[in-house]
């Protein structure tokens, strides 16, 4: 009850500051610091939808398996204006990575917003060049070896080599629309997963993919390939404010 009281809280603080946008800066002005990664930048929905999706946020169970409102209601703007366009062949899949958080959480989300359900809750890496620990620096440029941040639409699937491997559209122009020939694709990797964690107190890192588990990756590109929303998330002021997507 009190976690719901506080997504609630939350909500009618969004409310009161739509359509602005606000940033924590650490105490040294470093605005890609773990803490700050922590407490993201605020981007506000559209104000018929906001009631509705705290609600599904609620619902889905997200404030226990660690996903922000932020994040959520990040991923439903945009997921909404490409659904409003027409560039999603597979309507009520949403995949969100969340890199405010450590490589040792299980921070990528499917969701099924049709049934209302978690379909799956699981770990991914992100490039070995935008962190450690945390994933606080993103590029849009070939050889970066770092995530980039953004929408994208999943495309087909090839087997290469890392194996059974998804294809990535981004969206995001200047942030990922460069992805798809840099060859940025969700694959497996024996470096992801509890084991890897246990042994190194962290996920390792990838040439700027977004590795799952190995006993998941199948399954999961199964569930999300061929025109569904996949989103990265991090409370970056700079994308938030220019993002395409987002910005319709």
């Amino acid at each position: 009850m009190k976690k719901r009281l506080n997504v609630y809280f939350f909500g009618c603080l969004l409310f009161l500051c739509s359509f602005v946008q606000f940033s924590f800066r650490s105490p040294n002005n470093q605005p890609g610091s773990p803490i700050a990664a922590l407490l993201p930048v605020v981007s506000i929905a559209p104000m018929g939808g906001l009631t509705a999706w705290m609600e599904e946020y609620d619902e889905l169970g997200l404030d226990s398996a660690g996903l922000s409102l932020n994040a959520f209601t990040t991923a439903l703007k945009g997921y909404h204006r490409l659904l409003e366009k027409g560039l999603l062949d597979k309507s009520g899949l949403l995949t969100i990575i969340d890199f405010s958080q450590p490589s040792s959480n299980k921070r990528l989300y499917v969701l099924d917003l049709n049934l209302g359900k978690i379909l799956f809750h699981t770990y991914v890496a992100h490039g070995r060049k935008s962190g450690k620990e945390y994933a606080t620096s993103f590029s849009n440029r070939n050889h970066s070896n770092k995530s980039s941040l953004g929408f994208y639409i999943t495309q087909s699937t090839y087997t290469g080599a890392d194996g059974y491997a998804l294809r990535l559209m981004g969206l995001d122009r200047g942030f990922n629309d460069k992805a798809f020939a840099r060859g940025v694709v969700l694959h497996g990797s024996w470096y992801v997963g509890e084991q890897y964690i246990s042994s190194n107190g962290l996920l390792g890192r990838s040439l700027g993919c977004p590795a799952v588990p190995m006993e998941e990756h199948e399954q999961i590109i199964d569930a999300i390939k061929e025109g569904s929303c996949l989103f990265m998330y991090y409370p970056d002021k700079n994308y938030l404010h220019h993002s395409t997507v987002l910005k319709g």
